[in-house]
């Protein structure tokens, strides 16, 4: 039987502004119409057959009414800070919000991404979302920018002052979330705001932070842009005893994860503005990632000195998924999309993620492990889900014809996450579930987890889906 979606604006029209509770209430409504008994996620036999035009479309409209009437209404607009301007990061364990709100360039820039891609990919949005976008780019440029020195700062709390954890050192990391937030911006909107704010961005990165020697990128700074190389002194940058930097790397390391970020970031720009010194940082990030962090048999390295050998550490399956697409999509950008290594390297870091950091049982990828080892962080992240889900489905795209093991898995991915990933009565995602689906009891938001993973997964899937199908062209 075709199963027809409900999402939670067929039932309420479009109304941006519905008090929290019952916007929670509301969104429970939704669940139960999305998960009526005679819905079924999958077809039991679909995962032994090929996937038809049919499945294909089915499958596209249950992503994105789960994003629309569910994801997206749990974080918009009720995160929406009218009173200290950029999004408010903290939503409790029930869904309701809570009372930190310190502004950190990771998640004022991914929520204004987010806004950004909603406006783009859907015109009956495009109004509200823009107006999002628009609200966080203000903030991004306004506050979160220094204006003095240059760069983004790592965080501030609501009144836009330093906090002793974070004082004024900035990050690689950080620093790239904000330009890919200021690029598609630009996409969306044309303004010159959003992209002077990205040109500056990536010209403060190459005049600081991009090492000349080695490659890649230097990745903690002082305020004024000079690298951290080493342990800095108390109340350096007025932060409280640093002992690794912001993103939890030792101070005057390399890491595979602010580098495939960063690779995003560069990807997003150089869609906006195809300048050719964009695209020769893209391709030499591009090669570091490929060439140097991801490694045989399919895992990447976490941690590097400064020349590029690898400190040995785990493999982290979740963004080796994500890593797979981050790559791929970068290799489309710079006009190589059938390029034979890329798609090599990012089939194996898919392969080996399956082979060791898959649950057969349950479905969902386990956070860690070794690289020829059994797992051994079991828990089941969001994001790793939600990278996990995009990444499978493009495998089934580019090798489906010759194996059919990625579409069994998307379609056992995406069991698990309707059945144990999302929150029954809040909408979106669940911060760690255990091997067995039972939920640990975390914020549902906060400053790491916004609606990015899941957001961006959700709405790649459904459109690709839709490419699958036949029915339109994907981006």
């Amino acid at each position: 039987m075709r199963h027809r979606t409900v999402s939670l604006f067929d039932l309420l029209g479009h109304k941006p502004r519905i008090d929290g509770s019952w916007r929670i209430f509301l969104i429970a409504i939704a669940f139960a119409f999305v998960n009526l008994p005679t819905a079924r996620a999958v077809d039991p036999a679909a995962e032994n057959s090929a996937p038809q035009q049919s499945d294909y479309v089915r499958l596209a409209e249950q992503i994105e009414s789960h994003f629309l009437g569910q994801v997206l209404p749990f974080w918009f607009p009720r995160c929406i800070d009218e009173q200290h301007g950029g999004f408010h990061p903290h939503f409790r364990s029930d869904g309701n919000p809570g009372p930190r709100n310190e502004k950190t360039i990771v998640f004022q820039a991914r929520m204004t991404w987010v806004a950004a891609e909603v406006a783009r990919r859907y015109p009956d949005r495009k109004a509200e979302f823009q107006a999002y976008a628009e609200h966080g780019l203000k903030f991004l440029r306004d506050v979160l920018w220094d204006s003095e020195k240059g760069g983004f700062f790592w965080g501030l709390d609501e009144n836009g002052n330093p906090l002793p954890s974070y004082g004024t050192e900035k990050h690689l990391y950080g620093i790239a979330f904000g330009l890919y937030a200021a690029s598609n911006v630009y996409r969306l909107t044309g303004s010159h705001d959003a992209l002077a704010l990205a040109q500056k961005t990536f010209r403060w990165l190459e005049e600081h932070a991009y090492d000349k020697q080695h490659g890649g990128y230097f990745e903690a700074y002082h305020r004024d842009g000079t690298p951290i190389l080493s342990v800095p002194p108390d109340g350096a940058n007025g932060r409280a005893r640093p002992t690794r930097d912001l993103l939890g790397t030792p101070y005057g390391f390399k890491s595979m994860n602010s580098h495939i970020h960063i690779l995003e970031a560069l990807t997003e720009l150089y869609r906006a503005w195809p300048d050719p010194q964009v695209k020769d940082r893209l391709l030499s990030i591009f090669l570091v990632v490929r060439d140097k962090i991801a490694v045989e048999p399919g895992c990447l390295n976490l941690y590097f000195t400064p020349d590029w050998r690898a400190v040995p550490d785990h493999d982290s399956f979740g963004h080796d998924v994500e890593t797979a697409f981050l790559l791929l999509e970068a290799a489309e950008v710079l006009g190589i999309p059938d390029d034979r290594t890329t798609r090599r390297v990012a089939k194996s870091l898919v392969d080996h993620a399956l082979e060791y950091g898959w649950d057969s049982k349950f479905g969902g990828f386990y956070d860690k492990g070794a690289a020829f080892g059994p797992p051994y962080g079991l828990e089941k992240i969001w994001w790793t889900q939600a990278e996990g889900l995009n990444a499978l489905l493009l495998m089934h795209e580019l090798f489906g014809q010759q194996d059919s093991r990625y579409w069994t898995a998307f379609l056992k991915q995406w069991q698990f996450i309707r059945k144990y990933q999302v929150h029954p009565q809040a909408g979106e995602w669940f911060d760690t579930v255990l091997p067995d689906g039972k939920p640990v009891e975390k914020d549902l938001g906060h400053i790491w987890k916004a609606a990015y993973h899941n957001g961006r997964a959700l709405m790649l899937s459904a459109s690709r889906l839709r490419h699958l199908a036949g029915l339109s062209g994907k981006e």
